[in-house]
């Protein structure tokens, strides 16, 4: 199989660029890049629906492709079918980021004619977080609830996904940014802050992100919200709980697992987070980082703690299906090194239709307009692709 990076002098590695340029969204293509790379994929040697399938049919497809590499999705709930692919051909490029001045910011002019509809209402979103803050108090176990809300956009023509990755990447350019498929005709864009899991040989790293508050554009009043997230008891004890879930779940699989004990301040454009890295060094090199990332999805910071009664809790007070939200997107290769994101800041696009989703953590402090105001300011991310800057 023939590379990007075979391409050309080792001296001279590609632009990410390069292959955001060649990208075009079909049912056998992916674009990611990241801090440390990008990738494009291209034709459809094989499907994979089932994840814990995936290393047998990574091993088998080297009868044929000299470096088997799987991309795509997975999704938050294990009983839909993931949508994952091992690709014909796979490039390799430098991050975007490297280079992403050569890149124009796309025209919005079509903006003001996008339509919205929020799922739920926004009354009604208040009222689900509302009804988790009281079965909370009923029920002391469950510490935890995450709970989401998506923006149905119109557009008046087909979306340009490849314009909205452009967007994203100048929005956001040290983030995840990918373009996979996610079924039929759809495809799953979106910029995510958080690295779920990478394996680079032995070393192991997961980024938790989970405590998080808005952007402004006053310097003062942005750094006050610093400030005041850092010292927030609801929004510690919020990353606490995701932390401890991620060290329980990589402890078997790590040695020297590394948990600094205080989280530390990410920002995006438009957020602020909470974030601990934590790393380890693989027990077993027979684990992969699709294994690592099969057992710490999902975490508290997507669906609550305990798992299964956040689940059913969302479950009930969400109406619509999540999709690929809040699951996993990355790849995987032969060896087991690769790297997965938490599927945040997304959207799912179909011919004229987007959906956007934004989700936030319900404690039993939480006050219900300020868990709206969060999602609200979560949508500004995707808001931005398309020239739309208020949120609902």
């Amino acid at each position: 199989m023939t590379t990007a990076s075979e391409t050309r002098s080792p001296l001279s590695p590609p632009a990410g660029t390069d292959l955001l340029a060649a990208y075009r969204p079909a049912a056998d293509r992916a674009f990611l890049t990241g801090p440390t790379h990008s990738l494009l994929a291209e034709g459809r040697y094989l499907s994979v629906r089932d994840p814990a399938e995936a290393g047998r049919m990574l091993t088998a497809a080297r009868a044929e492709l000299s470096d088997p590499v799987l991309v795509g999705a997975i999704p938050f709930s294990p009983d839909r079918p993931a949508e994952l692919f091992v690709p014909e051909r796979v490039h390799r490029a430098a991050p975007v980021a490297a280079s992403l001045r050569t890149v124009p910011v796309p025209d919005a002019s079509t903006a003001g004619a996008w339509t919205r509809r929020p799922v739920p209402a926004p009354a009604d979103y208040r009222a689900a977080v509302a009804e988790a803050v009281r079965l909370m108090g009923e029920d002391p176990t469950l510490a935890k609830v995450v709970l989401a809300r998506t923006l149905e956009l119109g557009s008046p023509g087909r979306t340009d996904i490849p314009a909205m990755l452009r967007r994203l990447l100048h929005r956001d350019p040290h983030g995840y940014t990918f373009a996979v498929p996610a079924g039929g005709t759809a495809t799953l864009i979106g910029a995510s802050p958080e690295l779920l899991v990478s394996r680079r040989g032995h070393q192991v790293v997961s980024n938790p992100l989970a405590g998080s508050a808005a952007r402004s554009s006053d310097p003062a009043e942005d750094l006050r919200r610093a400030e005041a997230l850092a010292r927030s008891e609801k929004d510690l004890a919020e990353h606490a709980f995701v932390v401890d879930a991620v060290r329980r779940a990589l402890a078997p699989h790590c040695a020297d697992l590394v948990v600094p004990e205080r989280p530390s301040l990410v920002r995006t454009a438009a957020m602020w987070h909470l974030s601990t890295t934590v790393t380890g060094t693989l027990r077993n090199p027979a684990t992969s980082a699709l294994d690592l990332a099969l057992a710490l999805h999902p975490t508290p910071a997507v669906c609550g703690t305990p798992t299964d009664r956040a689940r059913d809790l969302i479950a009930a007070l969400e109406p619509f299906d999540r999709g690929l939200y809040t699951g996993v997107v990355g790849w995987g290769d032969a060896s087991g090194d690769g790297e997965w994101v938490v599927t945040l800041r997304c959207a799912e696009a179909d011919g004229d239709r987007l959906r956007l989703f934004a989700g936030a953590g319900i404690v039993a402090a939480s006050v219900p307009k300020d868990e709206l105001a969060e999602t609200g300011a979560k949508f500004r991310t995707f808001l931005h692709a398309v020239g739309l800057e208020n949120s609902e």
